[in-house]
């Protein structure tokens, strides 16, 4: 059980779903019977089916692989939290581990410990999904457990009570983590007052006051049938999985009507942000400082983050990248720096990170924002364009061959963009960015209002 921010990150490529054509993808019907709406050359399937009560279902069958990933969405995350009650979508992402009326947490533990299977889940900002890994011909096995969980979690007092323990250790591991600390204190900083910027797990203070009575009326309000989006990938049958949700569902004692629509998708238009800027500090007794510089960027489908992928690869992507070479490599100020993006349906941010000894915290920051200004202002090589091209789009290629991978796409794809790309259009978008695309976005995104947070011994810098 996770917290994962989980945005769309690097080249912010998300999927798009349709039938191979001119445009390699076409969108998502919402409503209707099931649909082919993608085929590869591989062979592999992409079908979509809306049940009864508005549950979508959306399978990749991968031929040659015996093992199958499965994932229950729920589209609500820590942002769609009320004030009070932050911090509950990922207590409940907890509880419903805890068991269910017809399973304990042991039975859930080894329902998938038996077959040599993984289970886990992640809370998300915009979703929640609890995912598992298995053999196919134990995929109804997961099917099965997943849909008790999702639909039947017991939620008791006593449940709570212990898991609020749990969770506030969790936050606390978490805080004591001097780069975990710095990356969530630099997205509330730099998105503002949005509610994308608080943190997924809520604060000590949440969790204390989350009472039991409002984590069950806020399952009650979202984990209902069309907000519900069932995605699997690898030794699938599209049909069976299908008739499996469907059993497992009403097992739970989901009614599943005719005619009810899914959850409409949010809106993708960027929301004003307004950043916390300037330099914050936070103190810790820590041997290397962590040092964030960032600014507000890009929403999952803006046309650029093509472009931003681009970038973010060139910048901070790799080994070859500006920052490695240059705060790494060259100045010996840094073990870990890199750059990276986090877009959701209506902001994003973009970011460059190092870890470096607190004495040489000034000079790393002032390092770190002059390699994004030469960008911005001199573009990229022809050189360093080729290799991010190349390295973006390989790794688009080896990540298709999980089925893990695939399953996710598919999640983001419903629940977000109502989009999904075949690979070959995917590629296609990432060769097409130019210099000057990247070039275009480095100087947007570098005129932009700039946050920096330093974690180190000392209150200032």
């Amino acid at each position: 059980m996770a917290v994962i921010p989980l945005p769309l990150t690097g080249t912010g490529i998300t999927p798009n779903a349709g039938r191979a054509s001119s445009s390699g993808g076409r969108a998502l019907a919402q409503t209707g019977v099931t649909q082919e709406v993608l085929v590869h050359e591989d062979g592999s399937r992409v079908m979509r089916s809306v049940l009864p009560g508005g549950v979508r279902v959306l399978t990749e069958s991968m031929p040659g692989v015996q093992s199958a990933s499965v994932g229950f969405w729920v589209g609500v995350g820590s942002r769609d939290e009320e004030p009070g009650m932050h911090g509950s979508t990922h207590f409940l992402e907890h509880l419903l581990f805890k068991g269910t009326k017809k399973r304990s947490a042991l039975d859930i533990a080894l329902a998938f410990d038996e077959v040599g299977g993984e289970s886990n889940a992640a809370t998300a900002k915009e979703s929640t999904c609890y995912y598992a890994r298995v053999l196919g011909t134990d995929l109804p096995m997961a099917i099965a457990t997943i849909g008790d969980m999702v639909t039947s979690a017991r939620l008791t007092d006593e449940d709570l009570e212990q898991e609020r323990g749990v969770i506030l250790e969790e936050l606390a591991m978490d805080a004591d983590d001097p780069t975990d600390l710095a990356h969530e204190r630099f997205t509330e900083l730099v998105l503002g007052q949005h509610a994308l910027g608080r943190p997924i797990g809520g604060t000590p203070e949440d969790i204390n006051n989350t009472k039991a009575q409002a984590v069950r009326e806020h399952y009650q309000l979202h984990y209902t049938p069309r907000t519900l989006v069932v995605t699997a990938a690898g030794a699938v049958d599209h049909a069976e999985v299908c008739e499996q949700v469907m059993q497992a569902l009403v097992n739970g004692g989901w009614d599943l009507q005719e005619g009810v629509a899914p959850q409409a998708r949010r809106t993708l238009e960027a929301s004003t942000i307004t950043p916390a800027t300037g330099e914050h500090v936070i103190r810790r007794d820590v041997e290397q400082a962590n040092v964030l510089l960032g600014v507000p960027g890009l929403i999952a489908l803006d046309e650029r983050r093509y472009a931003l992928g681009v970038l973010n690869t060139v910048l901070g992507g790799g080994m070859s990248s500006r920052l490695f070479q240059r705060v790494r490599e060259q100045r010996g100020l840094a073990y870990s720096t890199y750059s990276f993006t986090g877009s959701y349906t209506d902001a994003g941010y973009f970011g460059l990170y190092a870890g470096c000894s607190p004495a040489k915290v000034r000079q790393v920051l002032d390092l770190l924002g002059a390699e994004f200004d030469e960008i911005a202002a001199n573009g990229i090589t022809e050189h360093e364009h080729r290799v991010a091209l190349g390295q973006l789009a390989g790794g688009r290629v080896l990540s298709g061959e999980d089925h893990g991978a695939r399953m996710s796409r598919l999640g983001g794809a419903e629940l977000i963009t109502g989009e999904y790309h075949d690979l070959d259009e995917t590629l296609r978008r990432i060769r097409a960015v130019t210099r000057e695309q990247v070039q275009d976005v480095a100087r947007e995104l570098a005129a932009r209002p700039r946050t920096a947070v330093v974690v180190g011994p000392f209150d200032s810098i």
